[in-house]
């Protein structure tokens, strides 16, 4: 053949981040490759997200306790608002919470987490946020990080987090930011900010933060779900208006994912400071950070292989 015949001839695509299943299309994929996220609208519907409110409000209330779950509180606002959505801002690892988990196993989420894990399917770690109104003080933000930093295990292409806004999320309300095209970067030291004003437990942000590259504000309507992957640079800003800000999520993982011992690297510190609040919290003697995630996994589609 000669040169042109060659060139015209089309060359198969390489996907690193995205598998081959036939869902998504090659532009979603080629944009996902680039950018580390994918915004798929109107994903979940009304019904379910009014559920899991109804259930979150069950929480504030304290009518259902969630075995393991974290529920994270601004104390201040207690003695005005009691035990009430007002002073609720996380339930984290609800994966007891039959009601909240519903979530992990949607088909239409799964239909497109397994375009990134793969068909054995791992819901690894769950959130459902409600951004209180919040002032200058940043009580709320989560400071621009990658979310690896929190996960010893690999490899970081076979991990995704499904992320979906229960209500309308902007700039105002403090919607998610990210960083595109990051997930390509290795992971980075992460700690606490220095910012003035109070700092989150476990809000861990980058130590170093190049600005230079450009910020994209996730502005979504209620359902809609966006996909990125766990290198992606992301944040969320203040919640400046009056209401709340609630979204849901998951991490997935392929359970063939393997453990990996985070001792001298990045991540050391953190281990350190989980396994303290778990001795605290459930009087653990001997834990590993392995461990703690094994409590958190749960499977959700396929077989458990590894994790």
């Amino acid at each position: 053949p000669t040169s042109t015949e060659i060139s015209a001839a089309p060359q198969p695509q390489t996907f690193f981040y995205t598998l081959d299943n036939n869902v998504l299309t090659t532009e979603q994929r080629q944009f996902y490759e680039d950018n580390g996220y994918l915004l798929i609208k109107k994903l979940v519907s009304d019904e379910d997200i009014e559920r899991f409110r109804k259930e979150f409000v069950r929480i504030c209330k304290r009518e259902v306790r969630p075995p393991g779950a974290m529920i994270m509180k601004n104390e201040a606002l207690r003695s005005q608002y009691g035990q009430s959505e007002n002073v609720v801002n996380k339930v984290q690892d609800f994966q007891e919470d039959e009601e909240l988990f519903r979530y992990c196993t949607l088909p239409e989420v799964l239909r497109y987490v397994e375009c990134f894990t793969g068909p054995n399917i791992m819901a690894m770690h769950t959130m459902l946020i409600n951004k209180l109104p919040d002032s200058d003080q940043q009580t709320f933000v989560h400071p621009m990080h990658q979310d690896l930093h929190y996960f010893p295990f690999r490899p970081a292409a076979r991990i995704v987090c499904s992320w979906t806004a229960m209500e309308r999320a902007d700039q105002d309300n403090g919607c998610l930011v990210v960083q595109p095209g990051t997930h390509k970067l290795p992971l980075k030291p992460h700690g606490y900010p220095t910012w003035e004003g109070k700092t989150n437990k476990l809000f861990h942000g980058l130590l170093e933060e190049d600005q230079k590259i450009p910020k994209v504000h996730l502005v979504m309507e209620k359902g809609d779900t966006v996909f990125f992957h766990p290198l992606l640079i992301h944040g969320s800003g203040i919640n400046r208006t009056p209401g709340f800000r609630k979204s849901i999520s998951c991490h997935f993982a392929s359970s063939e994912c393997y453990y990996i011992d985070v001792k001298n690297t990045t991540q050391e510190h953190l281990e350190k400071e989980l396994v303290e609040m778990a001795h605290k919290k459930f009087n653990m003697t001997s834990v590993e950070l392995k461990d703690i995630w094994n409590f958190r996994a749960r499977l959700v589609k396929g077989e458990r292989i590894n994790l």
